[in-house]
């Protein structure tokens, strides 16, 4: 039974995935992936981990989304024009990009906590101090990434939405 209930909440994710990447209105494309994490949730119910379903819900779906949705209501993008391409703007993003990419995996390399594929739990983790430290201790770099992605994400919405001055 938790095998076809993961591949219909896989396949509802995938679907909603590409409804954010191809779908023409922003609206749109953030209630698609307002599935997409609702889905989420649903699998990591399948999985038995309760808290991470509620904090996914509660956190991405919920507030995060509030906030994407917020940004694009406040910046109006119903008068969208094609843009002409920018070239200075795509190689400073280009360096920026190559930048993180090799700090990344010079931090990675460098440090020998991150030459494990996966750190080892001691136990069963089901208790909010003990996921809290997990996640602090064990998980801190892909936590901070996670962060450093929702504000590059940010950014981008503002960058995108903004109005090419004539």
């Amino acid at each position: 039974m938790s095998l076809i209930l993961f591949w219909i909440f896989a396949a509802i994710m995938l679907a909603a995935g590409l409804g954010v990447v191809f779908s023409r209105s922003p609206v749109n494309s953030a209630m698609c992936l307002v599935l997409a994490f609702v889905a989420l949730a649903a699998l990591f119910i399948t999985l038995d981990a309760f808290f991470i379903a509620v904090i996914q819900v509660l956190v991405y779906a919920g507030a995060v989304m509030v906030l994407f949705l917020f940004i694009i209501m406040l910046l109006d993008l119903k008068s969208e024009r094609t843009r002409k391409l920018n070239i200075p703007a795509c190689v400073g993003g280009a360096l920026v990009i190559g930048g993180f990419v090799g700090l990344l995996v010079k931090v990675i390399a460098s440090n020998p906590a991150f030459q494990a594929t996966k750190p080892a739990l001691s136990g069963p983790v089901d208790d909010v101090h003990a996921v809290g430290m997990t996640l602090f201790l064990d998980f801190n770099m892909p936590f901070q990434i996670i962060g450093v992605l929702l504000l590059v994400a940010t950014v981008g919405v503002v960058l995108l939405s903004k109005r090419q001055l004539d």
